[in-house]
């Protein structure tokens, strides 16, 4: 079983609705933004966002949970590491905070936590521990969405099967038809259609 986030840039109303419902559920608190951030939204508090890129469509950006992830290969102490079910988490117990997960990661995802007296780094783990404790059947941020824009699945082959019928239901209408993260890397938990 390996979890799989598909998010459908096509539904998203750019609510921010995952983005409030993340902060909630991992008690990140206060947003702080720094001028060479700003761009994506992502920072120690945020581990996921919501991008507009024109007037009428919005991208959300989280760690992608990569089959092979840069990150966990870069980490010289274990820090981070990818679980038998997808998500790609992080224990800061570990961490010694030297950032090489931040230069390795493909998507520029983690964030280093500048705020902090001992800094540490930030990324989403797709409410992994949460999820194993049963406190929730999945992420905060794909229960919050109420467009099914982004949708959780027990399943990657799940995720790609929907992302499939989506793209022939309405040919066309998505951008080449791709399904992102299905190759790219070497495959992620999180596609975008």
């Amino acid at each position: 079983m390996s979890f799989a986030i598909l998010t459908d840039t096509t539904r998203c109303t750019g609510c921010e609705r995952c983005v409030d419902a993340c902060v909630e559920a991992n008690h990140l608190g206060e947003d702080v933004r720094y001028r060479w951030r700003e761009a994506d939204g992502l920072n120690g508090a945020r581990y996921c966002s919501v991008v507009q890129i024109d007037a009428y469509h919005w991208v959300r950006k989280q760690c992608r949970h990569c089959l092979e992830p840069a990150c966990v290969t870069a980490c010289p102490v274990g820090a981070l590491h990818k679980t038998e079910e997808g998500p790609v988490i992080y224990d800061r117990d570990i961490c010694m905070g030297c950032r090489y997960c931040m230069m390795a990661c493909p998507y520029q995802i983690p964030r280093y936590m500048w705020e902090q007296t001992v800094p540490y780094i930030s990324k989403c783990t797709m409410c992994w521990e949460a999820m194993q404790r049963g406190e929730i059947e999945q992420p905060a941020c794909t229960e919050a969405c109420t467009e099914q824009a982004t949708q959780f699945f027990s399943g990657r082959e799940q995720a790609l099967a929907e992302a499939r019928r989506r793209i022939a239901a309405h040919p066309g209408f998505y951008f080449e038809d791709r399904i992102w993260g299905e190759h790219e890397v070497g495959g992620t938990s999180v596609i975008y259609i």
